[in-house]
């Protein structure tokens, strides 16, 4: 069985999820290239659309997602990894989780607190 990239061009939607408490930390494409690497090294590869290059997650920041399991669905073009994180969050806001913004009376609010300060983290 492969997985399916045809379909949409070559690239595939993977959520990722925490291994442990199973909320979704962060949502990503990959190519083809990058599912063979995050399968090779056990950390999540993803392809950059406004990049357009591979990245690993974490490459920057130390803040690695070491993959635990890996599920597609029926139609073998979409991915579901649950990951253990490697620091204190994955989204390069500062947050645990990019999904931290929760839709209230038709106001976008942040639903919690930042876990890291991404100034310390990405220094360019």
């Amino acid at each position: 069985m492969e997985l399916d990239f045809e379909k949409t061009d070559g690239l595939i939607p993977v959520v990722v999820q925490d291994a442990g408490d199973q909320r979704v930390l962060m949502v990503g494409f990959m190519n083809e290239e990058a599912w063979k690497k995050t399968v090779e090294t056990g950390k999540v590869t993803f392809w950059s659309r406004s990049r357009n290059e591979l990245w690993t997650k974490g490459g920057s920041s130390g803040h690695y997602l070491a993959v635990k399991d890996i599920q597609t669905d029926c139609d073998q073009d979409t991915l579901l990894i649950q990951a253990e994180s490697l620091g204190p969050g994955v989204c390069h806001n500062g947050y645990r989780s990019c999904f931290y913004r929760r839709l209230t009376d038709g106001v976008w609010q942040e639903s919690e607190k930042p876990t890291y300060d991404p100034k310390a983290v990405y220094q360019k």
